[in-house]
């Protein structure tokens, strides 16, 4: 038989409560165990509201060092107990420096690491300079019980270069945990549909299964918009909600069959990397 891995993403609503937000997490993580997921995707910072929308100082007492995060903590042995995988999106405190981070957490419980948001969007509703330093861990993927996975956080989804650098590490899959909605500036721009083409393309151009867990709900006016969803890797969804519900959603994947496919699409055979000094900033030539 065939390898198989099966993929969960959470949707909900969150509010100040860490503590229930964490309750919330954990109550889907059960569900979506119990259907037998083993790699299961909260949301972006879903340890509170997506406080980012404006520039608020008292937030930063909401961070934490990643080792004692009260998210980490209290879903790390989670994972355990169920024997999943769980990629722990966070508000974290290194120092005198914050970062909108990841913890992965394996399926024993081990945490292999933490990832740190590359890409700090900035704008209306979306004011992320003011509370995170850009990332200084480089794009990861992490070798857990049951494949290479690749994760990058919200912003990073817009960028094909987050997608490419993850599947040059050997991601199996690519998971995006977002808290993306409306535009305050611009009520009538529906980001949507331009979100999910994004993703779905990076799952085209590396033949890779793309999945990505978004938050609902109004919260003070800015209204996330859900539609999570997992695709396989020619762009079609397995599974996908819509903008109000919440729950889990769970798709099942063959990363050796998908490695096949790859290989006879040839876009990494055919890669040109002398070429693509511009994609880091080197001078053209005439």
């Amino acid at each position: 038989m065939a390898r198989q891995i099966r993929i969960a993403v959470l949707q909900a609503a969150f509010g100040e409560d860490m503590a229930a937000n964490i309750k919330t997490v954990e109550k889907l993580v059960r569900a979506a165990a119990k259907d037998g997921a083993q790699v299961i995707l909260p949301p972006e910072l879903f340890q509170g509201p997506y406080f980012c929308k404006t520039e608020e100082t008292r937030w930063f007492a909401s961070a934490h060092p990643y080792k004692e995060h009260p998210v980490v903590t209290s879903l790390a042995p989670l994972a355990k107990e169920l024997g999943v995988v769980l990629p722990l999106s966070i508000f974290e405190k290194a120092g005198q420096e914050y970062y909108n981070s990841l913890v992965m957490a394996d399926a024993d419980g081990a945490l292999l690491g933490v990832y740190r948001k590359s890409h700090i969007p900035d704008g209306p509703g979306y004011e992320e300079k003011f509370y995170f330093k850009p990332g200084d861990t480089g794009f990861k993927t992490w070798s857990t019980k049951f494949g290479r996975i690749g994760v990058g956080i919200c912003w990073d989804q817009w960028f094909p270069e987050t997608a490419r650098a993850m599947m040059l590490q050997g991601a199996e899959v690519l998971l995006y945990p977002t808290a993306i909605g409306s535009e305050p500036e611009n009520p009538s721009l529906d980001t949507q549909p331009r979100w999910r083409r994004a993703m779905i393309g990076h799952a085209v151009s590396n033949v890779v299964p793309v999945a990505a867990a978004n938050r609902i709900g109004d919260e003070g006016g800015q209204v996330f918009y859900g539609s999570s969803f997992i695709s396989d890797e020619g762009g079609d969804f397995l599974a996908e909600f819509g903008r109000t519900e919440d729950g889990f959603l769970a798709a099942t994947i063959e990363p050796d069959r998908i490695a096949e496919l790859r290989a006879g699409w040839g876009f990494f055979r055919d890669r040109r990397p002398e070429l693509y000094g511009a994609l880091a900033g080197a001078p053209a030539k005439d």
